[in-house]
């Protein structure tokens, strides 16, 4: 007889029980088994990154498998919002996913609706094929779905501030991330992420959210910038990346084996 799986909690379930903020890094290198190095640090989340990484479905796949073995929710960033690509992320078993660059309710309502089956929504079913019911080992997968995929939606624009309000009221998005890199940017202060301006836009969307009952989440990889969208409430912060801390490590030996260091400044995003 085969066996028969319970999928996992999704972000959302982990963000409404836990009783602190929850904290998470990056997995940006495409490696499974620097994922799963992080996926073993102690942190709350690990977040694949399919945007600003070298990976494609089956990297991205080998990852989730890798951290699966873990107590850390794993945390799909698509590259873009796209119902195919989302479709695709859902399959390979992604329970939570995140959009970057939504701007308007209506961008976000198009995504609850590409991971909802119909009538509520778009997504494809090919569920019997895929992992995601894990090839229907999972009982009553198509009618339990909607409630096994939690959807984050980036604010990372100045149109996305602006309609935060209404993005933030879309039923079925479970949570926002504030993206304070590209949002310094669309507000002429490119890598400028902890000018004051950012960081009240930061703080506005926070606000925004909370008052929704949205959790909202903000990179923010200098501690003081975490404590502090932590007291304006912040429920999860993404503390680090793969990369840049395999960089920063990097040039510390150099500099202290060798002398001199880089002359590349500290990176923030």
């Amino acid at each position: 007889m085969p066996i028969r799986l319970e999928p996992t909690p999704t972000l959302a379930d982990r963000l409404r029980t836990a009783s602190r903020p929850q904290f998470g890094i990056w997995s940006c290198s495409g490696s499974a088994l620097v994922a799963e190095i992080c996926a073993g640090a102690g942190l709350d989340i690990v977040l694949i990154d399919g945007e600003h990484s070298p990976v494609g479905l089956e990297s991205i796949l080998a990852q989730l498998q890798a951290v699966a073995a873990y107590p850390v929710t794993p945390l799909v960033r698509a590259p873009i919002g796209d119902t195919v690509i989302v479709k695709q992320l859902l399959d390979l078993g992604a329970q939570n996913l995140l959009i970057p660059m939504v701007n308007s309710a209506e961008q976000a309502a198009e995504m609850v609706a590409a991971v909802r089956y119909p009538p509520a929504g778009v997504r494809g079913v090919g569920s019997a094929l895929a992992r995601s019911a894990r090839w229907s080992r999972i009982d009553d997968y198509l009618s339990r779905a909607d409630g096994l995929v939690s959807l984050y939606v980036q604010i990372e624009t100045v149109d996305g501030l602006a309609n935060v309000d209404e993005i933030a009221a879309v039923d079925g998005v479970d949570g926002l991330l504030v993206g304070p890199a590209d949002l310094a940017a669309s507000m002429g202060l490119l890598g400028q992420q902890t000018h004051p301006e950012v960081v009240a836009a930061v703080e506005t969307a926070i606000a925004a959210g909370t008052a929704a009952g949205k959790p909202v989440g903000v990179n923010a990889f200098d501690p003081v910038a975490a404590d502090r969208y932590l007291a304006a409430g912040a429920r999860w912060v993404l503390v680090g990346a793969d990369v840049a801390l395999l960089a920063r490590a990097s040039e510390a030996l150099a500099d202290r084996f060798i002398g001199g260091g880089s002359d590349v400044a500290p990176a923030s995003y």
